[in-house]
């Protein structure tokens, strides 16, 4: 059975020793787990490697096995180093190597971490980029290069004193090299290794991989941290490597003291990039703009930032859902200059800022809005939004997304047919700054959900000059339905149990659980469920709803197949399911999802 079926997951015991007790997460080279040592009775993480494609196995398993040898002695020898992941040992079972690592409690990535909770204050992303930069450095005077810097390979945990977020941690050392130690590179020549958007351009060239290529890498990732969004994100690789070599990044909006830091840092010349040194001594100076010298950073343990307060929930849709299937996923050590070492584990509370998106919700008429009108009188609302709440949009012509529509809201979120719902919000200074970054701001921050989600769009809605107080000094971020409603509450405002109205509210990696052909609700992935939403595809325009539901499995296992996600397809199937909603707007979208061929259920360990 290879290695990464569903034989090879929880309760597992590796190497005799090992006893797997769930999977924390899949990268590029395969699976990381947690288990139990059973000797030394504690928590471990390991990775495994991974081959889905039995072809695959025979054609790169040497040098994937290399790799992963590799990775384990170049974190090895940063071993100890305060911030970088741990690598206890690299072992072989069943002919594969298995890389044993710290298991850091608690900790979240910079992707998830700012996807979820917003943008970093630009104080935040510099304590973030100290720590990095000190891991970096330190693997730059061993010789070896990182290559694959990005927000997933940053990790945020607790620290010794409880503080959130105040431990800083870079892993995935799978693709470094240690060019000068004359190390076979385990990648064809003309393969590019690293992630598209936060490669340099050196790099994107042909160019080997140096420290400059790493400190542009941190670059991207710290523009990330204060934007929401990569430099270079476009909509494919390509584009995005494209990007790197001849365009400059997206002007920055909420980088603050941190955007001269980040335009030296992403300087297309090497020559002319940032050198590690002044990229620490700018970095400290945001932390620390005290006087001429650092200040160690105090830090109230008693208080938490504002995202752990739990926020309100719409209530739970309980009408029957009107979708249906078809009936047929020891190192030389570097003095550490200790205002350095205070300024990045002094353990500052995350401030995130909200942003983001595309189309911006103003009231153009010369209505200056009142108090009781805090988006103006053509918006028509009488208080300020909240999150959460779902809205019904009366545009003034035929067409969406054109004019400036009345809103109105759905207190129930199910019973109207909401058009869409309150996903974020961007805290502005003034009016007039809501209104010039309120657009794409909102853009950013809804970025994440509207990916997963088939058919919709963003929107601002910004205040008036009169009515900014009374809106709450903040721009609200839409996500709405492109063509038409989206039928109930989206993304983290659904609660499990719930059932889906129509397809329109399903997303990306979605779990379902399947009552009958019209009875379709939201499940955790973490147990059992009858099928999980891998993404979506369009039929043609001339099908009727009938006709679809016998064709879209089939279209789903052509456009979608879930052997691109990892399942096996001796064991799993493509299904599909249909909603009316869709064919009322005339998308024709359908939601692809990936199943048991023998009808069984799917546990929480699936890829």
């Amino acid at each position: 059975m290879p290695s990464g079926s569903p034989t090879s997951g929880v309760g597992r015991v590796i190497a005799g020793r090992y006893l797997l007790l769930h999977r924390l997460g899949s990268g590029g080279m395969g699976h990381v787990w947690l288990a139990h040592d059973q000797r030394l009775a504690c928590e471990v993480a390991l990775k495994e490697i991974v081959f889905r494609d039995p072809a695959e196995a025979g054609h790169e398993r040497e040098a994937r096995v290399a790799r992963a040898r590799a990775e384990a002695r170049h974190a090895a020898g940063l071993r100890g180093h305060p911030h970088v992941v741990t690598v206890h040992d690299v072992l072989e079972h069943e002919g594969l190597p298995w890389i044993v690592m710290e298991y850091v409690a608690g900790a979240v990535d910079l992707r998830d971490l700012v996807a979820r909770r917003g943008p970093l204050a630009p104080a935040e992303c510099a304590r973030t980029g100290l720590a990095v930069l000190d891991a970096l450095t330190a693997g730059h005077e061993r010789g070896v290069m990182h290559r694959d810097v990005k927000p997933a390979n940053i990790l945020l945990a607790p620290d010794r004193t409880g503080a959130p977020y105040g431990r800083i941690l870079l892993t995935d050392y799978g693709i470094s090299v240690q060019p000068d130690a004359g190390e076979t590179r385990y990648t064809l020549a003309s393969a590019l290794v690293g992630t598209s958007g936060y490669l340099a351009p050196e790099r994107v060239t042909g160019g080997p991989p140096t420290p400059a290529a790493d400190l542009f890498s941190l670059g991207c990732t710290l523009y990330y941290g204060v934007e929401g969004h990569g430099p270079f994100d476009r909509e494919s690789h390509l584009a995005e490597l494209t990007a790197v070599v001849t365009e400059e990044p997206r002007p920055a909006v909420g980088a603050g003291a941190l955007e001269p830091v980040l335009r030296a840092l992403l300087a297309k010349d090497p020559a002319q990039r940032m050198t590690a040194a002044q990229a620490e001594a700018a970095l400290a100076r945001i932390v620390a703009p005290q006087g001429d010298g650092y200040v160690r950073t105090q830090t109230d343990l008693g208080s938490r930032p504002h995202w752990n307060e739990a926020s309100a929930l719409p209530p739970a849709a309980a009408a029957a859902p009107v979708v249906a299937p078809s009936p047929e996923p020891g190192r030389r050590r570097r003095t550490r200059p200790r205002a350095l070492q205070a300024l990045v584990s002094g353990g500052l509370g995350l401030a995130l800022a909200l942003g983001g998106v595309w189309y911006a919700l103003a009231d153009r008429t010369t209505d200056d809005g009142t108090d009781a009108a805090p988006y103006g009188n053509t918006v028509g609302l009488a208080a300020p939004l909240k999150a959460g709440d779902c809205v019904l949009a009366d545009w003034p012509g035929a067409a969406r997304f054109t004019g400036t529509p009345r809103l109105s809201l759905d207190p129930t979120c199910r019973d109207k047919a909401p058009d869409g719902q309150v996903m974020a919000f961007f805290e502005a200074a003034s009016a007039e700054q809501a209104r010039t970054l309120g657009q794409a701001r909102c853009e950013e921050l809804t970025r994440e959900v509207r990916e997963r989600l088939a058919d919709v769009r963003s929107f601002a809605v910004l205040p008036t000059q009169a009515g900014f107080e009374t809106a709450g000094r903040r721009a609200a971020c839409l996500v709405l339905g492109a063509h038409g409603p989206v039928y109930g509450p989206l993304a983290g405002h659904r609660r499990p149990g719930s059932a889906f109205t129509d397809t329109a509210t399903m997303q990306k990696r979605d779990c379902l659980d399947a009552r009958s052909n019209r009875d379709v609700r939201l499940v955790s992935c973490e147990g059992r469920h009858d099928e999980q939403v891998l993404g979506f595809t369009r039929l043609d325009a001339g099908l009727t709803l009938a006709q679809a539901r016998t064709r879209s499995d089939t279209a789903c296992a052509r456009d979608v197949p879930p052997a691109d996600y990892g399942f096996d397809p001796s064991v799993y199937e493509a299904g599909s399911w249909t909603g009316e909603g869709s064919w009322k707007s005339g998308t024709h979208f359908v939601v692809c999802t990936v199943r048991k061929q023998n009808g069984g259920t799917m546990e929480g360990d699936e890829p």
